[in-house]
């Protein structure tokens, strides 16, 4: 790892972004950079079946995000959690069984809200008393992430849906392999999501979800005890030890100290300035391969969203179930064939979203 700390000047440079770069985009309603669309999925697939889904969605949201705006933060990491093991399928959603424990308690897994999960299922209590059961969890998830970015200030964006919902979770080995931990150094991040098709500016964009959100203490004290990380600021390194007094202290803490509840580019500004709370987060910056792409996005916040939008999409496709693979959950938490509830309320799917496929 390349510990070299930024230049004096180059730190005064980036401070003063702080009250450059606009706290909303100026983007646009929409995004036009888009991924390809994967097969079974489409930008119309709910337009005959279930054409207010997506309002339905982020009425309750606006309505949620008013009185907690920290929901956001988590709705968007379980989408991340979701996709990058065994692809987005809602798996992650899944309560365990007298088979074995879900993904919900593999370690990565065990600091996801709780009250993301509730939002979740709540969302599709709406969405299925609208229209019946033909939105799936998994596609509500990804609703409801892309909507965490955009009612926080982030870029809006379309995303493809008809994604059904898994059969069956992920082990705990297999959860473990697919999420990176913050103390995964950039070497690691760039192997890991290679094996996704993610290239390291998507990496990059990515991390930039962090621009949101809280963490607890035991994610980053290892950078604090036994022996400071020297890649961290001497200020902001003590403020976090008064957070965290010891490293298996229980309290939590920003990910972005600068604007925590409004999706920018500051998460980056953060990186440089060597205020980054992970070892994941900061090392990005200390990497030669993707220090110029974190500077990038540091003063370009436009440059930034258009990659993080890029690739949300691409990630929102990852290993999707359509057609016949899979389901759609009459309770995201329990499979069809576990819930005791199913048969009363079930109805049928409307064919113009079969014929959409």
């Amino acid at each position: 790892m390349n510990c070299i700390a930024p230049s004096l000047t180059a730190l005064l440079l980036v401070l003063s972004l702080i009250s450059l770069s606009s706290s909303s985009s100026s983007y646009g309603s929409e995004s036009h950079i888009s991924a390809p669309i994967t097969k079974g999925l489409s930008l119309s697939f709910y337009h005959s079946s279930c054409p207010e889904v997506q309002s339905i969605i982020r009425k309750e949201l606006k309505k949620i995000f008013k009185e907690d705006i920290g929901q956001a933060a988590g709705l968007l990491r379980l989408h991340f959690h979701d996709c990058f093991v065994q692809g987005c399928d809602g798996s992650v959603l899944l309560d365990g069984s007298h088979s074995g424990p879900s993904e919900k308690d593999a370690p990565p897994n065990l600091s996801l809200r709780a009250e993301a999960f509730k939002i979740i299922d709540g969302l599709r209590e709406h969405v299925h008393r609208e229209c019946g059961r033909v939105v799936s969890c998994a596609d509500i998830v990804a609703i409801a992430a892309r909507d965490s970015v955009f009612l926080t200030g982030g870029p809006e964006y379309h995303i493809p849906l008809g994604r059904k919902d898994g059969l069956n979770f992920a082990t705990r080995d297999a959860t473990l392999a697919n999420l990176p931990s913050p103390s995964s150094n950039t070497s690691a991040l760039l192997t890991s999501l290679a094996t996704k098709n993610f290239d390291a500016t998507d990496v990059v964009a990515l991390s930039g979800g962090h621009t949101i959100g809280i963490s607890h203490c035991t994610s980053f004290t290892p950078r604090l005890y036994p022996t400071q990380d020297p890649t961290m600021e001497e200020k902001f390194a003590n403020d976090l030890k008064k957070i965290c007094p010891e490293a298996n202290s229980t309290s939590t803490t920003l990910l972005d100290i600068r604007t925590p509840n409004l999706f920018d580019n500051k998460y980056y500004v953060n990186l440089i300035n060597r205020q980054g709370l992970f070892t994941s987060d900061q090392d990005l910056y200390m990497d030669s391969r993707t220090s110029d792409i974190v500077t990038n996005f540091a003063f370009d916040e436009k440059l930034f969203f258009e990659k993080f939008v890029l690739a949300m999409q691409k990630m929102g496709q990852l290993s999707v179930l359509t057609g016949g693979k899979g389901e759609i959950r009459a309770n995201c938490s329990v499979r069809n064939s576990d819930n005791k509830s199913y048969v009363s309320y079930v109805v049928e799917e409307d064919d113009d979203s079969k014929a959409e496929l």
